[in-house]
C-alpha cells in the first residue's frame, strides 16, 4: 500500500461545542489505482484529506486518533519537517477552489518554480523550464508566454490545470484531487477528469478523487468509499457498487441520478438534512432519513458487515440491501 487510513478520529472544538467530524475513518489506495471517496458535504470527505496532509487548523481542529501511514511510516506523530518532506515529494493535493489555492500576487510560474527551487534546489531558469514543461504537460496553451501570467488572467478550466501542474512539480506517489471539477463546465469537467487519467497512467500514481459526483466516480474509479456524517457507510469495488448499492445512503444516492429511462419523471431526492456533526444521532446517523429504518437502527451503531470481495457496509441489514432491487 502507498497510503493508509485507519481509525481516524478527527474533532472541531468549538464555542458551540464539540463537533465530532470523523468517527473511525479506514481506507488506503495502491500504486496506479484510484479510489474515489464520496458523499454529500458534510460528511467529512476534505477534512480526511485535510488530516492526511497535515493542514487541518489546531485548533479548532484535533486528530484525537487513528493513524495515517505513507510506506508504512507514521506521519500522524512525524516532526513537521517530515510532514513537509512528505507533501513535498510523496503525497500531493489538489484543491477544489484553485482561485483561493493559488496566490493572487505571484505568477503562475513563480508559484510553480518556488517549490522546485526550494525542494529540488534548482537553479531560477532549470525551474522556469520544468514549469513551462509542467503547464504544457497539462495541456495548457502557450505556456512559455502564459507562464508569466497571474491566476486571474486564466480561465476557471486553466487555473485548475495549473493548480494540477503544482501538484505534479515534485512527481508525487499519491495525488489527492479534492473535487478537482467545482465550478466547471460539464466539456471542461471532462477534460480535466481524462488529463488526470492520463497522468495517472503514465506516472502510476495512487489518485485519491473526492467527489459527490456519482457521474465521474463511474467513469474513473477503481473503488469506492461512501461516507455520511464522518464514517465510512460503504466500501467497494466501483463495479459492485453500480450494480447492487450495499448501504441505504449509496442506493438513495443512486436513484437521485437523473436517468434517461425516466423522462418526464420527478427527480428522487433524499428526504431531510445531513444531520450536525455536534449532535450527531444516536446508533445509525442515517437512520432519521433512512426509509430502511427499524428501531435498532436508532439505538445501536452498525459494524460494517462483510460482503465478500473486500466489500463492506456499515448497515443492520446490509445483507438485504444488496440482495434487494436496485434503486
Amino acid at each position: 500500500m502507498l497510503l493508509e487510513v485507519e481509525d481516524l478520529h478527527v474533532e472541531f472544538r468549538t464555542r458551540d461545542g464539540v463537533a465530532r467530524v470523523l468517527n473511525g475513518v479506514s481506507y488506503h489506495v495502491s500504486a496506479g489505482e484510484t479510489l474515489a471517496v464520496l458523499g454529500e458535504s458534510g460528511s467529512g470527505k476534505s477534512v480526511t484529506a485535510q488530516a492526511i496532509m497535515g493542514i487541518l487548523d489546531t485548533p479548532p481542529a484535533f486528530v484525537t486518533r487513528g493513524s495515517v501511514r505513507f510506506h508504512g511510516e507514521e506521519l500522524l506523530s512525524a516532526s513537521a519537517d517530515r510532514r513537509r518532506a512528505v507533501r513535498a515529494s510523496g503525497v500531493a493535493m489538489i484543491f477544489q477552489d484553485a482561485l483561493s489555492a493559488l496566490n493572487p500576487v505571484f505568477t503562475v510560474g513563480f508559484q510553480i518554480e518556488e517549490q522546485l527551487r526550494v525542494r529540488r534546489g534548482m537553479s531560477r531558469a532549470d525551474a522556469r523550464a520544468r514549469a513551462v514543461e509542467l503547464l504544457d504537460l497539462v495541456r495548457i496553451p502557450l505556456a512559455r508566454q502564459r507562464v508569466r501570467d497571474y491566476p486571474h488572467q486564466f480561465s476557471g478550466g486553466m487555473r485548475q490545470r495549473a493548480m494540477i501542474a503544482m501538484s505534479l512539480a515534485l512527481d508525487p506517489e499519491v495525488l489527492i484531487a479534492d473535487e478537482p471539477t467545482t465550478a466547471l463546465d460539464v466539456t471542461v469537467q471532462a477534460q480535466i477528469m481524462d488529463l488526470l487519467a492520463e497522468i495517472q497512467r503514465e506516472r502510476q500514481m495512487g489518485l485519491i478523487l473526492i467527489t459527490h459526483d456519482l457521474g465521474v466516480v463511474a467513469e474513473v474509479a477503481d473503488r469506492i468509499v461512501v461516507m455520511y456524517a464522518g464514517r465510512i457507510v460503504e466500501h467497494a469495488d466501483a463495479v459492485s457498487l453500480f450494480r447492487s448499492p450495499g448501504h441505504p445512503y449509496t442506493s438513495a444516492l443512486m436513484r437521485s441520478l437523473p436517468r434517461l429511462d425516466s423522462k418526464g419523471t420527478a427527480l428522487e431526492t433524499i428526504r431531510g438534512l445531513p444531520p450536525s456533526l455536534l449532535r450527531i444521532p444516536p446508533g445509525c446517523p442515517f437512520h432519521p432519513r433512512c426509509s430502511r429504518a427499524e428501531d435498532i437502527c436508532a439505538s445501536h451503531v452498525p459494524s460494517a458487515v462483510r460482503l465478500g470481495f473486500g466489500r463492506t457496509s456499515a448497515c443492520h441489514f446490509a445483507e438485504e440491501v444488496v440482495g434487494g432491487p436496485r434503486g
